[in-house]
């Protein structure tokens, strides 16, 4: 059974943190809060971990489109290509937010996403999943957490997470409630191009 850890985003506990990022060393699914809807992920290096989020979700691993988590933008460096100084103010400008851009991704690419030609690249304005992923050293995958209601689309209530995702997953972080509107979607590998449009504005184009 998961353990349910609470955190608090204006001051992440330290030792709270370092206990979580010993789940996902060891290959364990977390589920956190982020800047918009409660997310699941891994480390991207695991891909036992990988493939285990892969099979909640009901798709292979290799056509599975999970987002990475980076902690600032010289970490997201590492897995996309040179990017171009354009691009890059349009990343300088709206990140940390509620944003995912799809780049070009790098050959520094973990294993399991080594033929991906493309990323998702999120760095959210939530200092709980970067505190996680600047301890742990590597991208957190992230797949947000869906819900089955027809009306909500996302829960936000980390209790209820818990209670649906207590046998799924490793550890369930209660940051406080979630929002119920997904990251907007841009795909900045040629002409900036909106795919999704969600919390964040896109007037940052």
């Amino acid at each position: 059974m998961a353990e349910f850890v609470k955190i608090y985003e204006n001051n992440p506990n330290a030792r709270e943190i370092a206990k979580v990022v010993d789940v996902l060393k060891k290959g364990g699914l977390v589920i956190y809060p982020t800047d918009t809807v409660y997310g699941l992920g891994c480390d991207i290096t695991n891909t036992k971990a990988l493939e285990k989020i892969a099979k909640l979700k009901g798709v292979k691993l290799e056509k599975a489109n999970f987002s990475f988590i980076c902690n600032d933008l010289s970490h997201l460096s590492e897995y996309v290509k040179q990017i171009d100084s354009a691009t890059f103010r349009i990343l300088k400008n709206s990140l940390p937010g509620p944003y995912t851009f799809i780049l070009p991704g790098s050959k520094n690419l973990p294993k399991a996403f080594k033929k991906k030609k493309t990323v998702g690249i999120r760095i959210p304005d939530n200092t709980i999943i970067r505190s996680l992923v600047a301890a742990l050293g590597n991208p957190i995958i992230s797949t947000s957490i869906r819900d089955d209601d027809d009306v909500l689309e996302y829960t936000t209530d980390p209790e209820l997470i818990f209670e649906k995702w207590q046998h799924k997953v490793d550890v369930v972080i209660d940051g406080g409630f979630g929002d119920n509107e997904a990251s907007t979607i841009i795909d900045l590998t040629d002409e900036p191009t909106v795919i999704r449009e969600g919390k964040g504005s896109i007037e940052i184009l």
